[in-house]
């Protein structure tokens, strides 16, 4: 950058989602700034279960090699988990988010890795992006917006610097409570369950010996009826080591006055060596910003969002807000934006958490608490193991039913009525608003592999004239657009069209098999005009 004092993107936050948006900016040609409080990533960890579709962002990131490489577990250990009855080392326990289910709709394998080593991978990323600069170790302050900018003034943590920074757009990544989203005066909605958790972080050799009968699990929800469908819940850091536990504790409890040890023993069902490594609180609560666009600011990740880590679905979720805003600020900053472009940020995120949080997360707790007052081994123990394995079944349903989609979106071209969610089907079907699964090309290649950083069409036996229409309005437009022509079988038939727009963030702006389409018209509206 010319100068550090001007970008046309400001981002205040060095999390995961803050860091993977500047990538997807910088990878486009556009001038970032990140501000950053901490000089390094925080050693808690959290976020660990990365799905298919958040290593999808790696590839385009050029991260992912790197990515699998910090990997704490072995492969083999995936990122399945576990949900046991009354005692991890009970008598009742059936496979839990197994996410390998719905491996074949996407182009990368998921992972498992500390929150801590993601950023770590993200932070040498990011720092390979010339028209990318990040301040770490100064905090911000103080937010002016107007109708053509963002003034950002900054302090340096640990000194008496202060600068004030300028940009076209600002978006805030820091965190649930989000600076910027209060002084951009974004309100939330809030759904507190009252209750305090602890997050103990631990090593223990004797744990993993102890659970050597559960092999390939990286994690643990352990059901009991006393917390009334509220989890106990371990996971492993590494292979063997160091762990980390979280679990409902009393309101007023602190580091001093209770019996963390004793906690473990009680949930795990026998007792083990432990050595504390962090002993930290946490409330659990489900906020969602009533909006997540004022003007020219933004936010995007626990400052949009938050909610209890039940599922793994928190940093997968902000991840996925970062590469659905990160092509609409190029478009608006290069000026091939419609007006309604960057206003469909919130229309298609903000849906999807809502769905999120209200059919996953808080139906998980409402469920468990239901099957917990219901059934009873001690009572009728018949009864309980027959809807113990309905239960594991229903596991498998929640993975194939978490499809997040913008099929509501009134940038695509999703049927009549239609409303974005997290809930859905997976399909191999191209359907307007949904993910595009993967499939090979006659070249030996995947779809995956052509596309670009802009739109691209895949035109499968589709009339010339027709993919020159598109090309001839994209150029009018400057809409950055890469043709795939092929033929139509060899699994492509099992898109169901001949041609398919796919937007920058992977997903089916329009399909549809008319011999001429309408391209411009298309385009516009998949571009907000």
């Amino acid at each position: 950058m010319t100068n550090n004092d001007e970008a046309d993107v400001l981002i205040v936050g060095a999390g995961p989602v803050g860091l993977g948006l500047a990538i997807d900016l910088g990878l486009r040609g556009v001038r970032t700034t990140v501000i950053e409080r901490y000089l390094e990533p925080q050693p808690i960890p959290k976020g660990q279960n990365l799905t298919q579709r958040t290593l999808e962002h790696f590839y385009f990131w050029g991260a992912e090699p790197e990515l699998r490489a910090a990997r704490t577990i072995p492969k083999d250990y995936g990122i399945g988990g576990l949900t046991a009855y009354g005692t991890l080392l009970g008598d009742y326990a059936y496979s839990w988010m197994q996410r390998e289910l719905v491996r074949p709709y996407y182009f990368t394998d998921n992972e498992r890795l500390p929150q801590y080593a993601t950023e770590a991978v993200l932070r040498r990323r990011v720092s390979e992006l010339a028209n990318v600069t990040t301040l770490y170790g100064w905090t911000a302050e103080q937010i002016r917006s107007n109708e053509t900018d963002v003034e950002l003034t900054i302090a340096e943590r640990d000194g008496g610097g202060r600068r004030v920074l300028r940009g076209k757009y600002l978006v805030g990544c820091d965190g649930s409570r989000s600076m910027v989203r209060s002084q951009a005066g974004i309100t939330q909605t809030l759904s507190d369950h009252d209750r305090r958790m602890v997050l103990l972080v631990f090593r223990s050799l004797e744990l993993h010996k102890l659970l050597e009968r559960y092999p390939g699990k990286s994690f643990y929800a352990v059901l009991h009826p006393r917390l009334h469908g509220y989890w106990q819940f371990f996971g492993r850091v590494d292979l063997g080591t160091t762990w980390f536990f979280h679990a409902p504790v009393p309101a007023d409890t602190t580091r001093d006055n209770f019996d963390f040890r004793a906690l473990l023993y009680e949930a795990a069902g026998e007792k083990f060596d432990a050595e504390f490594e962090h002993i930290g609180f946490w409330d659990l609560r489900f906020a969602v910003a009533d909006s997540y666009r004022s003007g020219r600011v933004f936010v995007a990740g626990d400052a949009a969002h938050s909610h209890p880590p039940y599922g793994g679905y928190g940093i997968n979720l902000g991840l996925e807000d970062a590469v659905n805003l990160g092509w609409k600020l190029e478009a608006a900053l290069k000026g091939w934006a419609g007006e309604r472009l960057l206003d469909s940020y919130d229309q298609e995120r903000r849906p999807v958490f809502q769905s999120a949080t209200r059919d996953f997360i808080e139906k998980s707790i409402l469920d468990d608490r239901d099957f917990l007052a219901a059934f009873n081994p001690a009572v009728d123990k018949a009864t309980f193991e027959r809807e113990w394995a309905k239960r594991a079944t229903g596991a498998t349903s929640e993975v194939q039913s978490f499809e997040p989609h913008y099929a509501g979106s009134p940038i695509v071209f999703g049927p009549s009525g239609a409303v974005s969610s997290a809930a859905g089907k997976h399909e191999f079907t191209a359907r307007a608003g949904h993910h595009i699964a993967p499939q090979p090309l006659s070249s030996g290649r995947n779809v995956f592999e052509e596309l670009g950083e802009g739109f691209a069409l895949l035109a499968f036996d589709a009339d010339p004239a027709a993919v020159e229409a598109f090309r001839q309005a994209a150029r009018l437009r400057h809409i950055p657009l890469a043709v795939v022509v092929d033929s139509r079988k060899d699994g492509r038939e099992r898109y169901g069209a001949a041609f398919v727009l796919v937007r920058p963030d992977q997903y089916v702006a329009w399909a549809g098999e008319a011999p001429i389409p309408d391209a411009d018209t298309i385009l516009a509206r998949t571009t907000g005009y």
